[in-house]
């Protein structure tokens, strides 16, 4: 029997449901060699890299690069050994079932043989022209599918077996009533706010020329058919249609959005705000930058001011699960980031043993990952604490929602100029960094809370404890 196995969707983490296979590192046909980099799957706000675990040769891909996202356990492609021929490799597709995804996408997933059917209908040929792949042609016939409407992915257009395969299993298109169905009716390859454009000012779009991707008819196209009446001298303002452009939620945006949310609504935040003084720690960091060779940012001095503090108040170094708080021996601290796949809180981990230059070094390694998209779900997985930093923007304060499960989270806004009175009573300039703490009530008190954003500020103000 031939050992032909499923690569399917795998599932990391708790809250994976789906994934996008972003890139493809072994084509079809090809050998891999156990420990080899098979492709790049894209998560919520991670890429993860996933090796092969076995020797086979990349017998067939079903999803290719690029794709819509796929639940946890959809087939994503079939190796087997050399030799395994093409009928062996259909027929295990053909009998395939999606069982419960398993973290390791190499491994065998054993089915039970499906049951044949009581009765299967003759397969009835197919008479075409159209360039259509012998595996795709038999189970078109098979199932009495009628591939004319396909748009083959192929080269030069030609039909292929996944072609055929999403063709099968695509849903019911939804019957559309009332103005929608008078732009349906035409059957034309258009956008959906096109054919709504198109709906609302009855215009045919059944003989209409696309200028979009495969001629697909765009808002634009609608727009320049829709009749502008000449303006008359003295005639009333009418105006244009101007619907608005519609973009989706991406994965990203999504999950982002799904956890704000429930952030909001299940923490009972409350904020204390503070400020601190930040002359001695700009200048003892221009010193150090110089004398140790590091280039170390002030959020760098704030993650070992904000580890060092955590260290000294254990009740805020916490996380909540359910109606457990979890404490920690040592501060993982999260580090709020902007990248391509939107917001991002790589963790600096064990920041309270770490000195300034190492925490520079690991921040700068996990900023450049994160821009590169390559964030590992280690890099993203636990922390105790986080820091959002927007004060490189000019805002000068805001407060910040908090990190599930952490329960806490600092909101550092610009540092600015402000005037102050010296010790002789005089007048004079400082700077002074805005700091905004948001805390879980449900297992932080006030008290401890304040007493954490009081050292935090003595730490900043007087940083030469930052290297001790």
């Amino acid at each position: 029997m031939p050992d032909i196995r499923p690569f399917c969707m795998p599932k990391w983490g708790i809250e994976m449901t789906e994934g996008t296979l972003a890139d493809w590192k072994v084509a079809e046909g090809d050998t891999f060699a156990k420990g080899q980099l098979l492709c790049l799957i894209e998560t919520a706000k991670i890429t993860n890299e996933v090796e092969a675990e076995y020797d086979a040769v990349m017998a067939r891909v079903l999803v290719p690069a690029g794709a819509e996202a796929q639940p946890v356990g959809t087939l994503l492609a079939v190796t087997a050994q050399a030799g395994t021929s093409a009928e062996e490799i259909d027929a295990f597709i053909a009998a395939f079932r999606p069982a419960n995804a398993p973290t390791n996408p190499g491994a065998v997933v054993k089915e039970d043989p499906a049951p044949a059917p009581a009765y299967a209908p003759a397969p009835r040929p197919i008479q075409t022209n159209r360039a259509i792949s012998p595996e795709a042609l038999k189970l078109a016939e098979a199932s009495g599918l009628d591939i004319e409407p396909i748009e083959g992915s192929g080269r030069h257009g030609r039909i292929t077996l996944q072609d055929v395969q999403q063709a099968l299993n695509a849903p019911a298109r939804p019957v559309l009533v009332g103005t929608l169905a008078l732009a349906e009716e035409g059957k034309a390859f258009a956008s959906p706010l096109a054919r709504r454009i198109a709906a609302q000012h009855g215009i045919d779009l059944s003989g209409v020329t696309g200028t979009g991707p495969r001629g697909r008819i765009s808002k634009a196209d609608v727009l320049a058919l829709v009749a502008t009446p000449a303006p008359t001298q003295g005639a009333a303002f009418a105006p244009v249609p101007n619907p608005p452009a519609i973009v989706p939620f991406d994965r990203v945006r999504k999950v982002v959005a799904q956890r704000l949310t429930q952030a909001k609504q299940e923490i009972p935040h409350f904020y204390l705000r503070s400020s601190a003084r930040l002359d001695e720690l700009l200048a003892l960091r221009k010193t150090a930058n110089l004398v140790l060779g590091a280039k170390a940012s002030i959020n760098d001095y704030l993650v070992r001011a904000a580890a060092i503090a955590l260290a000294r108040h254990p009740d805020v170094n916490v996380q909540v699960h359910g109606a457990t708080i979890h404490r920690f021996a040592h501060a993982d601290v999260a580090i709020a980031v902007a990248s391509p796949n939107g917001l991002v809180t790589p963790i600096v981990r064990q920041a309270d043993r770490q000195s300034v230059a190492q925490i520079a070094q690991a921040t700068a390694a996990l900023i450049d990952k994160a821009k590169a998209g390559r964030l590992s779900l280690g890099d993203m997985e636990g922390g105790t604490f986080s820091i959002s930093n927007l004060g490189m923007f000019g805002v000068e304060e805001f407060a910040a929602i908090i990190n599930p499960p952490q329960a806490a989270i600092l909101a550092v806004g610009a540092a600015a100029r402000a005037v102050c009175e010296r010790p002789d009573g005089s007048a004079g300039f400082e700077t002074r960094l805005a700091l905004t703490l948001s805390v879980d009530h449900r297992a932080i008190d006030g008290a401890a809370a304040a007493q954490f954003l009081a050292t935090l500020k003595g730490l900043i103000e007087a940083p030469e404890a930052l290297f001790a």
